[in-house]
């Protein structure tokens, strides 16, 4: 298929895959006028790796996963160094919610200190 085909289905831009190609994540042919052409597979290719992206994956993360369906696996994610990333990525997700929480529960005592000196202050007032 062309890239605008391509595309087209995969929910993207021609712009999109020739940055992904670029980044050497994506797989095209040329055809004898020198135009790109992709294999279906390419279709699951990208599809994974917008996924990836949108779960906040960065290219250099989303290479293994991309690998791993090249070597005709069903997923990305059941080869050993997708895993790995997987793993890391994990960790670093929970090291955001941890810091988030903290800062959830420090805005909370924050605000119910200040809820306490409003009434305080509407009952002197009184």
């Amino acid at each position: 298929m062309l890239i605008g085909e391509l595309a087209e289905r995969a929910g993207t831009s021609a712009r999109t895959l020739r940055y992904y190609e670029q980044h050497g994540l994506v797989e095209a042919q040329r055809t004898a006028n020198g135009y790109r052409s992709y294999d279906e597979a390419e279709l699951r290719v990208v599809h994974e790796i917008r996924a990836l992206l949108a779960a906040g994956f960065g290219l250099d993360e989303i290479r293994p996963f991309v690998a791993c369906l090249r070597a005709g696996n069903t997923a990305g994610h059941v080869c050993p160094d997708s895993v790995a990333v997987l793993r890391r990525k994990l960790t670093e997700v929970d090291t955001y919610i941890e810091q988030l929480t903290a800062v959830r529960d420090r805005m909370r005592g924050q605000l119910a200190h200040a809820i306490e000196q409003r009434e305080k202050t509407c009952l002197k007032t009184r």
